[in-house]
């Protein structure tokens, strides 16, 4: 009987994937049929819808790639414009990132087709008018909050011309969010409760080790922002209730016992993760095929950032398939100490997944390989880089693909890692946090507005 119904289980999943297939060509059908030909589109070419999507992507996240996803749903071909260091400079103050930088992790990000350097932080109706023309734009995307400049609506032009489309912002997740988790360098975002009284509850940036080189270690939590010398500052009790139960705790949650208290890993973000949005960022994830050369990485890949992109790539190359197997942020936390990871479960899965280079991810990954993990995976070789934020010796974690002898670790092509962007950060700490409050505010306005509108309409 458990035959047959795996059987029809294993039915249904692929008659699911045909219907989800069919429906994505139909709306793609539906979204061509009301959409104009262009003047010098070609009969012999199939019709594609051109979106064009423009930004900082500063600290670039999965909130980002979720938007990249959901501009490219509303076309064909996704062309994504980056905005230049010199016009975010004079905006708002420098990015924490380069161009360069940035613009590797906007190319890297599977949704998007097509990168335009050296973009206008603010849009002009001539700007978008050469967009139009020369990267034969059919539609230009924004998130639902309004872009107003000079009092004025930045897409005014391409609303009336019909050309304009909205898509809502993935709530939880913001730079200003991420970055205000380095600055305070606080475990609210994957930790749940500790033992009132003890020390550390609290990260600094000053926890970590930052040397010219860019080598670091995380030595454990020192001082949050703002602590004023007290080392036993009990502010993640302070902000969560002792009587919450741990029904919110995510499924991928981890625990770990210090001094016989269970310490809780991975409680869930702001950020709602659901089976859907997992599902939607694994969209044409298949198996590897009969003969193909199975690559394996792995590690914690917080805050996915340029470094990692450049890795992935070269990894890929060594292969026709790339497994990244993602370490669980109990085993990271153990590893990397104070409140690390940055990112939880979720959003490093998410992160990971939508990189264009990754066929598919591991999720809470075993920190040593084993043989049976690489009979199961058919795995060919496994990876590593030379650059990494890990701590310690890696023998044991590699010592089963060093013994197959299917162990290589390449050049990593660039030293790009979490600690460089701490560094950054620590520089202009009081200035990132006068501006993150500001910004806050004005996400909470937004946020705010948006749902009282909702209800007020609801109650009408």
């Amino acid at each position: 009987k458990r035959k047959g119904l795996a059987e029809e289980l294993r039915a249904a999943q692929r008659q699911v994937h045909v219907l989800e297939e069919q429906l994505f060509n139909a709306k793609i059908e539906d979204i061509m049929a009301s959409t104009p030909t262009r003047k010098n589109s070609s009969s012999q070419q199939p019709r594609q819808i051109r979106i064009f999507m423009d930004g900082a992507f500063d600290v670039m996240h999965y909130g980002h790639m979720n938007a990249f996803r959901l501009g490219r749903s509303l076309g064909t071909y996704l062309i994504v414009g980056v905005n230049s260091d010199e016009s975010i400079t004079e905006c708002k103050g420098p990015p924490l990132m380069n161009d360069e930088e940035r613009m590797t992790m906007v190319k890297g990000c599977k949704f998007v087709d097509e990168v335009v350097p050296n973009c206008p932080y603010i849009m002009t109706s001539d700007y978008l008018d050469y967009i139009f023309e020369t990267y034969d734009v059919d539609y230009v995307v924004h998130g639902d909050d309004p872009c107003i400049v000079d009092g004025k609506d930045v897409y005014a032009s391409a609303k009336r011309l019909g050309r304009y489309r909205s898509i809502p912002r993935t709530e939880g997740v913001s730079t200003t969010e991420i970055v205000g988790r380095m600055l305070l360098m606080t475990k609210h975002h994957h930790m749940r409760h500790k033992l009132r009284g003890r020390g550390n509850s609290v990260g600094s940036l000053s926890g970590l080790s930052i040397t010219g080189g860019g080598a670091a270690a995380v030595v454990g939590g020192g001082m949050g922002v703002g602590d004023e010398g007290n080392s036993s500052d009990d502010s993640d009790n302070e902000i969560h209730n002792d009587d919450e139960e741990d029904d919110e705790l995510s499924v991928f949650t981890a625990s770990q016992y210090n001094d016989g208290e269970r310490i809780v890993i991975g409680n869930q973000s702001k950020f709602l993760t659901t089976s859907m949005m997992l599902r939607l960022f694994s969209a044409g994830v298949k198996p590897p095929g009969e003969g193909m050369r199975v690559i394996y990485v792995d590690g914690a890949f917080d805050m996915f950032h340029c470094g990692h992109v450049r890795f992935l790539e070269e990894a890929a190359k060594r292969g026709d398939y790339l497994i990244v197997g993602i370490h669980g942020d109990s085993l990271v936390n153990k590893r990397r100490g104070s409140n690390l990871p940055l990112m939880n479960l979720h959003e490093r899965v998410l992160s990971v997944l939508g990189c264009k280079y990754v066929n598919d991810v591991l999720i809470d990954a075993p920190l040593a390989i084993t043989q049976e993990m690489i009979a199961s995976l058919k795995i060919s070789e496994v990876v590593h880089g030379t650059e990494s934020d890990d701590i310690g010796a890696i023998d044991e974690r590699y010592k089963c693909p060093r013994e197959l002898e299917i162990l290589t670790a390449i050049k990593s092509p660039i030293d790009f890692k979490l600690v460089n962007i701490l560094a950054r950060i620590q520089k202009k700490q009081a200035e990132l946090q006068r501006k993150i409050e500001r910004k806050k505010k004005a996400e909470r306005e937004w946020f705010n507005n948006k749902y009282d509108q909702k209800v007020q309409n609801g109650s009408k």
